[in-house]
């Protein structure tokens, strides 16, 4: 019997955890949705790895404390980047590294998002449309951050692609930490105008960036670049094209823009919550079974300080999920302005000498283990990792992995 809830609850009155997983809906549906459904190998290869993750499937590793000895056996994580239970680690990896780079300067969050008209040709043309979201928003921060009017000079920052809604519909847009300043090129550093305030205009970036990208699209469709699914074969013509691509521009191309954060750690706790988020994680999951799921999401039309339930069958829940896989190769975390790579490190330390500030002390940030059950003081460290056929493929000693060739 399919539980029954009330429609709205107040987000206070949920619990902080889930009784389900991702990989609960995977194991029990995908292999019925693979089988009538055509997917890409990419998405065959996310649903294989989600229900396998931390499963004999996947191999296990052993674990030894450090201190005293005890070891424990623990299953294998699937590494995969679309998994809701493997991004822990990279997403504090990926912080540990900011941190070198942070500079004592306002901070501002710009969203860039895409028109629902475009979802149709999204599904056949992720990596080029998602391309050129990044260098049409990327290309529009610069050219602000360039101008005399605003700050005359080189901004940094980063960019993450969420391409999701709460509801697990397309809603393609770009998350980008943008640095309140810029190196000019007589090496000062120069402050926003209205700093405390707003970096730079948003219905003024919302232009540019539509311009930017509406360009790109025709260039892509003009050398045959872009694919036209069959449902929408009328825009292989080129007079349908112009047409549509009129209403795409009368569209409302959302720029946001938050003001500035308190202090540069506050950046890095708050992006870091975007940068490996998945399109729904497990916590939100509130049940799975006879062919239905049921999740969390929050009405933004209504409250954030609301939660709704949505209930999908397993296939639409699967179908959703899938659309959100990502080309493979396809780098949804990206660096531009002084923060690019190459040129990061010496623009950072040029800035901070402009600024007569010092690189923030760095602790070491590596994993130090889960605290040992039995000793209550020392470390669990990964010693032996067997593989799914019981085979050892890496050894941990104090001099670091060898690995196994045989």
């Amino acid at each position: 019997m399919f539980p029954t809830n009330s429609n709205v609850e107040e987000e206070t009155t949920t619990k902080a955890y889930s009784d389900y997983e991702v990989a609960d809906i995977f194991r029990r549906y995908g292999e019925e949705y693979r089988s009538r459904n055509r997917i890409t190998k990419k998405q065959h290869k996310v649903i294989s790895a989600i229900a396998d993750c931390r499963t004999s499937k996947c191999g296990y590793h052993v674990d030894i404390c450090v201190g005293c000895g005890y070891t424990e056996n623990r299953y294998n994580s699937c590494h995969d980047r679309h998994c809701p239970k493997c991004q822990g680690i990279s997403r504090r990896k990926w912080i540990d590294a900011r941190l070198a780079d942070l500079l004592p300067v306002s901070y501002y969050h710009v969203v860039f998002t895409l028109p629902h008209l475009l979802h149709t040709l999204i599904s056949y043309n992720k990596a080029l449309i998602y391309d050129l979201l990044f260098k049409s928003a990327a290309e529009t921060l610069l050219v602000f951050g360039r101008d005399p009017k605003w700050l005359g000079g080189e901004i940094g920052f980063y960019g993450v692609l969420h391409t999701w809604g709460q509801t697990l519909w397309q809603h393609p847009h770009v998350h980008f930490i943008v640095s309140g300043g810029a190196l000019a090129k007589d090496n000062r550093w120069v402050e926003p105008k209205y700093r405390g305030k707003f970096l730079f205009p948003v219905h003024a970036l919302s232009k540019v960036f539509r311009g930017k990208f509406i360009e790109g699209l025709k260039n892509a469709y003009c050398s045959g670049d872009l694919i036209v699914p069959e449902d929408a074969k009328h825009l292989n013509h080129d007079d349908q094209f112009e047409r549509w691509i009129d209403k795409l521009v009368a569209r409302n191309w959302v720029v946001y823009c938050k003001r500035p954060f308190d202090n540069a750690e506050n950046v890095i706790g708050y992006i870091g919550r975007y940068t490996h988020r998945v399109a729904i994680s497990s916590h939100r999951i509130i049940y799975v079974g006879n062919g239905m799921v049921r999740f969390w999401y929050k009405d933004y039309k209504a409250s954030r300080k609301i939660r709704r339930k949505m209930t999908l069958t397993a296939p639409e829940f699967i179908r959703r999920f899938l659309w959100h896989v990502l080309p493979s190769g396809f780098h949804k975390i990206r660096h531009f302005g002084f923060l690019s790579n190459g040129h990061c490190k010496a623009k950072i330390a040029k800035i901070r000498e402009i600024l007569g500030t010092k690189r923030p002390d760095s602790e070491d940030a590596a994993w130090s283990g889960i605290c040992c059950p039995v000793c209550k003081k020392g470390k669990l460290h990964p010693f032996l990792i067997f593989n799914r056929f019981g085979h050892i493929i890496a050894s941990f000693f104090k001099t670091g992995y060898a690995f196994d060739t045989s």
